[in-house]
């Protein structure tokens, strides 16, 4: 047994989240080669499956659709259910009650959120600022809210922001995670410099949320958006959210005015009138059975904080690091995520000229992480169910899989970090 291995135990051993580990839905030694039982490093594209949620569906479903239909809406709670899973959101990205919703896509939701931001800017201001490195749709759903809005559109890095707001600068839309590389922008000093311009803040929380404390009360954010089949393990295509900061609450126009968030949905009046608090973020029905599931998931967060998340995220990040430097070639691998804790999000990014064929053959052993194009092995570590053990063993097959088809790039694991 190798010195790795061992630390590994002893890690896992110590460690105060390992116990949450059953309370999901997770590979054994069995459902795969014999040489590697199965490790998930996906969990920052799509989270596991807490035990508890399928008995929950099937009630929701048999009992709350089959029998009460629709008594539902009220006696199942379903008509409260954006704002109170909003509330339940509330805490793992540092908000009060009160301010996020639970509805539609992350990529609806930006749009809610960066035409919304522009309408609190004012009239004079008619620039929108949007992260370059941005995940696409944000990038694509930036410049049609510009078209809409009459705004001219600048892509800018993060690091670039400070220096291009200016008088005219309506909206700024940042990622607080970088979804390639995990790199972690400063939302605080970022979010000081928007407000110190006179602009609106939006900040896509994707990676970040149920990974690290955003404090989104304690740093002044604007809005924010972000999705809960990652980190929040809410399931494939569970509801995004929108938060709206309390004191814009009542200024915030939603380009997506709908009878959920009328102040009077059931009057069917012909004007519209928005709802008071974050309920005005609402368009449509909800999606229930999607809804629901992610109510569910969203107790195994019941007692857990978030600053233990992310203390192991840290660690494990920085155990497979340790790992990959032990059992991979020197130069066969660069990695492109910050080696600072402060520039970190949960995941570790790896550059080889043949990512694609390595992660193939990583899933093929049982170790899943994902490809992005044109050459980065992205693995994600989720602190709630992700163990010590399960990194050395993933670091250990990626030296193996890799041994089986080397070939060498610039620079080295701990090497420079790119955008």
């Amino acid at each position: 047994m190798s010195e790795l291995t061992l630390r590994a135990q002893k890690l896992d051993g110590a460690d105060e989240l390992a116990a949450l580990r059953s309370r999901f839905v997770l590979d054994t030694a069995s459902d795969h080669a014999a040489d590697a039982a199965g490790v998930y490093l996906d969990g920052n594209s799509l989270g596991a499956l807490p035990a508890h949620v399928p008995g929950r569906v099937e009630d929701v479903v048999r009992r709350q659709w089959g029998e009460l239909r629709i008594r539902s809406w009220d006696e199942s709670g379903w008509w409260t259910a954006p704002e109170r899973i909003g509330d339940r959101i509330a805490p793992l990205v540092g908000a009060a009650a009160g301010q996020i919703v639970v509805g539609d896509s992350t990529s609806v939701n930006v749009f809610k959120a960066l035409v919304g931001a522009v309408r609190l800017a004012g009239e004079g201001r008619d620039e929108i600022l949007v992260d370059a490195t941005t995940f696409p749709t944000d990038g694509y759903i930036a410049d049609s809210a510009a078209r809409m809005t009459g705004c001219v559109l600048r892509p800018v890095t993060p690091a670039e922001v400070p220096a291009a707001l200016g008088d005219r600068t309506a909206a700024v839309l940042l990622n607080h995670v970088d979804y390639r590389t995990g790199r972690l922008h400063d939302l605080p000093a970022l979010t000081g410099a928007v407000r110190a311009a006179g602009a609106v803040s939006v900040w896509d929380l994707c990676h970040s949320a149920g990974a690290l404390p955003v404090g989104l009360d304690e740093h002044g954010v604007d809005l924010a958006v972000g999705c809960t089949y990652k980190y929040l393990n809410g399931g494939p295509g569970s509801p995004a959210y929108l938060y709206v900061r309390s004191g814009l609450q009542d200024r915030f126009d939603s380009p997506l005015p709908g009878w959920n968030s009328h102040t009077e949905p059931f009057g069917m009046r012909p004007e519209y009138e928005p709802a008071a608090g974050a309920v005005r973020g609402r368009v449509g029905t909800p999606d229930i059975l999607s809804m629901l599931a992610l109510e569910a998931a969203l107790e195994v967060w019941d007692g857990v904080p978030v600053a233990a998340v992310r203390a192991k995220s840290l660690a494990l990040t920085d155990f497979f690091l340790e790992c990959v430097e032990a059992y991979l070639p020197a130069g066969r691998v660069e990695c492109v995520t910050p080696v600072a804790h402060e520039e970190r999000g949960s995941q570790i990014a790896l550059r080889c000229p043949d990512a694609g064929d390595v992660m193939r053959r990583l899933i093929e052993r049982g170790v899943v992480g994902d490809f992005r194009h044109p050459d980065v092995l992205r693995f994600g570590f989720t602190p709630l169910y992700v163990g010590f053990a399960d990194v050395e063993r993933a670091a250990r097959v990626l030296g193996e899989v890799a041994g089986e088809a080397a070939g060498p790039v610039a620079g080295s694991v701990a090497g420079p970090v790119v955008d």
